[in-house]
Formats: structure tokens, C-alpha cells, sequence
């Protein structure tokens, strides 16, 4: 029987065009850049694979370069509870990083994805000599507290639209997932995975959001048409 490779052993240096895609680093000057540069590695995640599991010891911060995460953790009644999705250019986990804790949620791969991953010791490293990277990390430590005060906020809502909208906002937080763009690669079945809902239910919700002229469902994918609306829910249901 032929043991497949872990994740961490798949890992390998990015390529130039791999780290053109990586946003804080255009924030860093030349010496840091270089230095960064050097020990990221980025590794390819399969579906189910765990990035980052609960009670595990953090060794690096992590970035989605392509595919979709999903941020999560069970409860005691064996119930999960997914805290968001993370699509491309999102990086998670700096606050883990912080205070050098066991994880406290799981990060798993819903589809074929490229995440790169940064060693702690670097990141402290970073957060002591550059300007440029402590503010892209106050900025996202800003912007996912914004983000989860929102979750507990989507928890509550009992329509299956605003909830389908609320989440999709989310997924495109330009701040927090420059990948995404106005288009988020994504099935009906994994924002299922992500909303908590069917497939057929997030499939009406959507149609829903395309009559109200919100979103546009593309092949492979949904395109935001109108952001502001898609977070407010200011539509009829």
C-alpha cells in the first residue's frame, strides 16, 4: 500500500508568479521582501485535507494562493460550526500566530488548493522590523473582528437569502481576500458546505439574488454586481 505524501512534505518554494500574487509583500522593503521570499513554501492541498486542525501547535502563517478553504470547529454534541470560507489571496490565523497558541479551530480544503504557508519565527521576525507588514496585519486583525462580529450576526438570521447573502459578502471582502476580484470561483454544493444550508436551498437563494440583480451566476462560479447591496441585503425577499 503506497502512503500518500502529507502536506507538509508536498511543500516546495514558490514560484515567481506564485509570489506576485502574495499582497502583503508588496508592502515590504527590498531586504525584508527577499528575506520573506525565501521561506515561504507553498504546498497542494486535496479535498478533506487539514491545514490547520484543533490543538495543534501553530507553526506557520498561512495564505490561500488558489482553491477554497473552510474555517471551522466542533462543538461538544459532535455539531460543526464553520466560521467562514477562505477563498484566493485570503491569509488566516495571524492571531494564533500572536499569542503562540494551540489552534482552536480546523482549516480544511474543500477542493484542490494551493496554500503557502509563512514560519512563525519569520512572521515574529516581520512583525519586528517592518512597518509595512505590522500594518497589513493590524488591518486584517481589524477586518476579522468586523468579520466574525458579522458571523454571529448571520447565525441569527432565519431567512435562507440573507443568509446566502450575508456569507457571500463575506467571501468577497476585498480586504481580507484580494484573490477574489468580482468573480469567486465556487460551487453551489461548497457554499452549501459554508452557509449551512442544502444545495437546493442555496441554489433558490441565489436565483433569488441573480432576479434582484445582485450577483450573476457564471459558469464555475458567481459575479458580485452590486457589493454594497449584497451586504446590506437591501433587496425584497
Amino acid at each position: 500500500m503506497t502512503i500518500e505524501p502529507s502536506l507538509h512534505q508536498r511543500r516546495r518554494p514558490l514560484t515567481q508568479t506564485e509570489l506576485g500574487g502574495i499582497p502583503w509583500l508588496a508592502l515590504l522593503l527590498p531586504p525584508e521582501r527577499e528575506r520573506a521570499a525565501a521561506e515561504l513554501v507553498v504546498s497542494q492541498a486535496v479535498p478533506g485535507d487539514h491545514i490547520c486542525r484543533v490543538g495543534r501547535e501553530v507553526t506557520y502563517w498561512f495564505g490561500v494562493v488558489d482553491g477554497l478553504l473552510k474555517m471551522s470547529s466542533d462543538n461538544a454534541q459532535g455539531e460543526t460550526m464553520t466560521f467562514t470560507g477562505l477563498p484566493p489571496g485570503g491569509w488566516f490565523g495571524e492571531g494564533t500566530a500572536l499569542k503562540r497558541e494551540p489552534y482552536r479551530y480546523n482549516v480544511l480544503a474543500l477542493r484542490r488548493s494551493l496554500v503557502a504557508g509563512l514560519p512563525v519565527a519569520t512572521f515574529d521576525w516581520l512583525l519586528d522590523h517592518s512597518i509595512g507588514f505590522n500594518r497589513f496585519v493590524m488591518r486584517q486583525l481589524n477586518e476579522r473582528l468586523a468579520q466574525f462580529i458579522a458571523a454571529r450576526e448571520i447565525d441569527r438570521l432565519s431567512n435562507p437569502d440573507l443568509r446566502v447573502a450575508r456569507n457571500l459578502a463575506a467571501l468577497f471582502n476585498p480586504a481580507l481576500f484580494p484573490g477574489v476580484g468580482q468573480v469567486l470561483r465556487i460551487t453551489q454544493q461548497e457554499l452549501a458546505y459554508l452557509v449551512g444550508l442544502s444545495r437546493q436551498r442555496v441554489n433558490e437563494a441565489l436565483r433569488t439574488l441573480e432576479q434582484h440583480a445582485v450577483i450573476r451566476v457564471e459558469y464555475g462560479g458567481l459575479r458580485v454586481l452590486d457589493l454594497a447591496r449584497l451586504r446590506s441585503a437591501t433587496f425584497s425577499t
